[in-house]
């Protein structure tokens, strides 16, 4: 699809303003180090770990080799217990990082209320083969920490949680990102904050933060030592230059967000057939995805004909998430992924859609979406 300039996205990439890029371009091609931890690499790491109020972090490439090494650093699946509960509400990534390391995925619903892991059906789930839970805290909205933490102790499981959509996101002042043992980061483009494309893993001591950096750079300790099997997973200088920048416009871009979601929801409320989910008390949001659920037994619309009527007049909804995971063909015949396992996520996934939210979004754009879908 061509976009133009009436079309409105359902999201926008941050970039940092490029004359502001450009000097530290030239110093990158002057320093003649563009990859291996250097300098903007280091630079970026600690102003990430204080930005978000974390212990350390280590970068990445992208998005999901974090989750491929966090399951490598926790040894996932070594001591002979193979299964991990997930959630099949999420992009493909969550799940597909378990196949990749041998590990079987088992799914659970999720609660009406957020969107993710509900805590009672994860302990319904576990088995004496149950070696992990990978929750994910979708749209933002924070996991029930507190109680996958006591599930979690009361049967000696390690939890890794996919924060892709968490950047800066806090529950009673502190950094969702320090829960379960590891936290895993998307910087895609399409992300709150962005990278181009990057990721991270978010560890809480240095121990485990060098053990992380060996593991994503092949496995080496020093210049002639390879001490365990890595992988490449190593973020560049100039996207960490690029993400230096994007730290300075984040906070003004995530106002921006907070004001397009509180905008539909003054917009929406009222509408018979739309809902949302409410947000949780003490939580600082980073207004990463603005999802709607359409009912269309109250609503004159279905979800898909409201999709197809705003992409039709140029504005890009999503549908996400949608198919659900254990919809597409390597899960549909694992046993948890059946529909009655998980009626709550298969209304949700062929209910919702993604309303546009990002930082560009005008007042008019927001005026001309509303009401269409205000309007018969």
């Amino acid at each position: 699809m061509i976009l133009n300039n009436n079309q409105i996205t359902v999201t926008s990439p941050l970039l940092p303003d490029l004359n502001d890029f450009i000097p530290l371009l030239k110093d990158i091609w002057d320093r003649k180090w563009i990859t291996n931890n250097g300098y903007y690499h280091q630079q970026l790491e600690e102003k990430l770990a204080d930005f978000l109020g974390v212990p350390y972090i280590s970068l990445f490439t992208n998005g999901t080799i974090p989750l491929l090494v966090a399951v490598q650093a926790l040894k996932l699946g070594k001591d002979g217990r193979n299964e991990v509960i997930t959630t099949p509400y999420s992009f493909v990534a969550t799940s597909n990082i378990l196949m990749w390391n041998n590990l079987k995925p088992v799914f659970v619903d999720i609660e009406p209320e957020t969107g993710n892991l509900d805590p009672e059906k994860i302990e319904n789930a576990i088995t004496d083969k149950t070696c992990a839970i990978l929750p994910v805290h979708v749209y933002g909205n924070p996991c029930d920490t507190a109680e996958i933490k006591k599930i979690a102790d009361k049967y000696d499981l390690k939890v890794v949680y996919d924060a892709a959509h968490a950047f800066n996101v806090k529950q009673n002042g502190k950094s969702i990102l320090t829960e379960g043992d590891l936290s895993t980061l998307s910087f895609h483009a399409t992300k709150t904050y962005n990278t181009v494309e990057g990721g991270a893993i978010v560890c809480k001591d240095k121990e485990t933060k060098d053990y992380i950096d060996s593991l994503k750079n092949f496995g080496y300790t020093s210049e002639i030592y390879i001490t365990e099997t890595g992988i490449n997973g190593k973020l560049d200088e100039i996207r960490s230059a690029y993400g230096i920048l994007n730290l300075t416009n984040i906070n003004n871009a995530i106002a921006h967000r907070k004001y397009v979601a509180e905008t539909y929801r003054k917009a929406l409320k009222e509408i018979s057939g739309i809902s949302f989910f409410n947000e949780q008390k003490n939580v600082n949001y980073n207004y990463s995805y603005f999802p709607i659920f359409v009912d269309s037994s109250k609503y004159w619309l279905s979800r898909d004909e409201l999709f197809t009527k705003l992409r039709d007049r140029g504005i890009l909804s999503r549908r996400y998430f949608y198919p659900l995971i254990t919809n597409f063909s390597p899960y549909e015949n694992i046993p948890s992924a059946s529909k009655e396992n998980l009626p709550i996520a298969n209304k949700m996934a062929d209910t919702v859609l993604c309303l546009p939210i990002h930082h560009l979004i005008s007042d008019k754009d927001l005026k001309r979406i509303i009401n269409l879908i205000l309007t018969k």
